[in-house]
């Protein structure tokens, strides 16, 4: 028998669940579907909500020839060969249609965003000449990790987890219309388990309600799925978008002065994994950049963390991690050094090598010394309060101020 996320895999848009943004009434791609007319996009989500389904469904219901490869497992040549059978196909139909005029055959490419550069270049000239229908699928960004070229020549659709409402529509349906999994006769008490272990993703959900079904109980409720899986159910991908997401909304509490927030999003990324060296290392830069001059000890207290955490690592590693963390977001702020350096840098870029005024250069030469370097410097520490007034810049950046007091 096949597994239920297989047997419950939707065949048509009106059964399709979620993505109403895409495929709704009204919506960009069901426009596309009905008019029978698409042109070649990437699908990009998180896992289980819906990619090669959706996809399924555009070949199905627009009768076209439907090819498949998955990323990991394919190579040049089997994009190539791929390729040439669009080519007959098109010679074989040519009566039908062109393979210029939108009916092309469809290749669908599961993770995409593991070919490599040469693989997905293999992929242009069919794409360019509608010699197929390219539907990518993608956990990644595609602007990270799809060629600029390929990119080009295709739409971008975001494709969001599955909400609270999607995934109980999901249960109900797989429940009421599955013919085993109805004869089993289950009873759902309660449900929060359930969602919070699914995360969004449809083929958990129904993964989790089959593996509930095969063990004979006959309840769903919060205490028996907990039982049943036993495993941790936070998501997190530590080369992916969510990496970069969550790491960024860590950095963004503690710059907004915000602890509880801060000290949520390490626990997501201790919970998931992450690098303990990763973190700490953000946790350097976030208190030179985000706190700077307002309080330069947070700088020493954060690069002490980098080789606490160097040394001790998992587990005890959280508990430096998280007196840091709480520690910069209850921090003044001031970034005002941040600004500095970059404003200085780009008028470094603008105004090129300036001379240094001659009083402050070095002569530890006599011919330099006759040249006038060095001539006219003020010691500072000749002067009362150990300050003189001089010129420090070069002639044309005289009176531009780079920093700022906050």
């Amino acid at each position: 028998m096949l597994p239920l996320a297989e047997r419950m895999r939707p065949k048509t848009l009106d059964e399709y669940i979620g993505q109403k943004h895409l495929v709704g009434e009204g919506a960009i791609l069901r426009q596309m579907i009905e008019s029978g007319n698409i042109a070649s996009f990437i699908l990009w989500g998180p896992p289980g909500v819906g990619k090669t389904t959706l996809a399924r469904i555009i070949a199905h219901q627009l009768q076209r020839p439907f090819y498949t490869l998955s990323a990991v497992t394919s190579g040049v040549k089997e994009v190539r060969d791929v390729i040439d059978k669009a080519k007959r196909t098109a010679t074989i139909n040519s009566g039908l249609f062109a393979p210029t005029d939108g009916r092309s055959p469809i290749l669908f490419i599961d993770e995409i965003h593991r070919f490599s550069k040469s693989q997905q270049d293999s992929l242009l000239g069919a794409v360019e000449d509608g010699t197929i229908t390219l539907v990518g699928a993608t956990t990644e960004n595609p602007s990270f990790e799809v060629i600029t070229p390929l990119l080009s020549r295709c739409q971008v659709y975001v494709l969001k987890s599955l909400d609270k409402e999607d995934l109980l529509e999901l249960m109900n349906r797989a429940l009421t219309k599955d013919e085993y999994i109805r004869s089993l006769g289950l009873q759902v008490k309660d449900t929060d388990a359930l969602l919070r272990y699914s995360g969004g993703d449809a083929r958990k959900l129904l993964n989790i309600i089959e593996l509930v079904a095969n063990s004979g109980v006959k309840i769903i409720d919060n205490e028996t799925i907990t039982k049943q899986l036993q495993q941790n159910p936070v998501a997190y991908d530590k080369d992916g978008e969510m990496h970069y997401d969550i790491i960024s909304a860590f950095i963004k509490s503690i710059r907004g002065s915000d602890p509880q927030a801060a000290i949520y999003w390490l626990a997501r990324m201790i919970e998931g994994g992450e690098d303990p060296k990763f973190i700490a290392r953000r946790l350097v830069i976030s208190a030179s950049e985000d706190i700077g001059l307002a309080n330069p000890n947070a700088m020493l207290l954060a690069n002490t963390c980098f080789d606490v955490v160097n040394k001790i690592g998992w587990p005890e590693g959280r508990i430096p991690l998280a007196e840091t963390t709480i520690y910069l977001a209850t921090c003044k702020k001031d970034n005002s050094a941040y600004l500095a350096i970059d404003e200085a840098l780009a008028k470094v870029c603008e105004t090129g090598n300036l001379p240094v005024p001659l009083h402050l250069r070095n002569a530890p030469t006599s011919l330099m010394k006759e040249l006038g370097y060095s001539d006219g410097y003020k010691y500072p520490h000749d002067f009362p309060g150990h300050w003189v007034e001089q010129q420090y810049l070069p002639d044309e950046l005289v009176g531009i101020e780079f920093w700022h007091k906050n």
